[in-house]
């Protein structure tokens, strides 16, 4: 025998159903959850909106902005976000302190688009004239790696530069006043200090760092959200290969963002030329070599297995 619905059901569909349409079925289909993407400003969502390349997903993205890798990094070892873009460097320190994290995918940007650089007004002309002076760069990443790779290159000793850390703000202002000699930064502050401020590339990244930037995701999205971090990996390749071939247009747009004079940040993208690369077995040598530099450099504590620190599970597949 069939039961009368009772009140409380029939005050529940009423409520549901908009006026002159049926009650809603019993079971509704949720909407897909976000994925929560970790971005520094100018960074992969810049990439995504200006190339168009962010569009027609099947699930939303609910970004949240950082103005560095090290707290985007805080956030994603918290379980805080699900996944975020930052430089090797930055990923494998986290990583060695025990951070729930694995690196899947990663892009590559040209050795050039790391520098120490100089006022064009001084006569510093090789690293060997820095002798007892200070060199502006950040703590345990790019900067400080790019210095000690170069002294040891030159065959300096690693005490022969004062190396002063700071990050990119205070490091800039400290460069511009003379309060320090030299900064070891990346692209675009180079540009930036060699367009607008009169700076001269002392030395480049070339022979000296992978340069090779990381999309770490949290251990517990990579057993839950495969499928949409796979996508956001495939539209950030797409979105790269579009920049390469409409810089002006990505330099315009990220300028904007950024507030970055327009002309520097066209400049820096020339040098970047960033581009998605696979994981393979050659990055992963390139990338443990690195580590092993960053060891004796003192930027890691002890030895670090790159391979355990990289989910390759995730094949590239680039655009035609």
């Amino acid at each position: 025998m069939r039961k009368n619905p009772s009140r409380r059901s029939l005050l529940l569909a009423s409520l549901l159903a908009p006026a002159g349409l049926p009650a809603a079925p019993a079971v509704l289909r949720a909407a897909p959850a976000a994925l929560r993407v970790g971005n520094q400003k100018g960074g992969l969502r810049s990439l995504l909106e200006a190339s168009g390349a962010g569009a027609g997903l099947d699930f939303p993205i609910a970004w949240s902005e950082f103005p560095a890798a090290a707290p985007l990094l805080e956030a994603l070892s918290a379980d805080a976000l699900d996944v975020g873009n930052m430089g090797d460097l930055a990923f494998l320190t986290v990583f060695a302190s025990g951070a729930p994290l694995r690196a899947y995918a990663a892009t590559r940007a040209d050795p050039r688009s790391q520098a120490i650089v100089v006022r064009a007004d001084s006569g510093f002309r090789t690293l060997a004239d820095l002798r007892g002076r200070r060199v502006a760069g950040n703590r345990g990443g790019w900067g400080q790696f790019l210095v000690r790779a170069a002294l040891k290159r030159e065959g300096l000793e690693p005490g022969a530069v004062e190396h002063v850390f700071l990050g990119p703000a205070e490091a800039a202002l400290a460069f511009r006043s003379g309060a320090v000699d030299a900064w070891a930064i990346w692209e675009p502050y180079v540009s930036l200090e060699v367009e607008r401020f009169g700076a001269r590339v002392l030395l480049d990244g070339i022979g000296l760092t992978p340069t090779i930037s990381f999309l770490a995701a949290h251990e517990n999205a990579l057993r839950a959200r495969r499928p949409q971090l796979a996508a956001l990996m495939a539209r950030q390749g797409q979105g790269w290969a579009w920049a390469e071939g409409h810089l002006p247009d990505y330099a315009a747009s990220n300028a904007r963002l950024t507030r970055l004079p327009e002309e520097a940040v066209r400049r820096a993208f020339g040098v970047q030329r960033t581009r998605a690369i696979p994981l393979d077995d050659a990055v992963v040598a390139e990338l443990q070599d690195a580590a092993d530099r960053a060891v004796e450099f003192g930027l890691l504590r002890r030895p670090l297995d790159v391979a355990g620190a990289l989910d390759t599970g995730f094949p590239l597949r680039l655009p035609a």
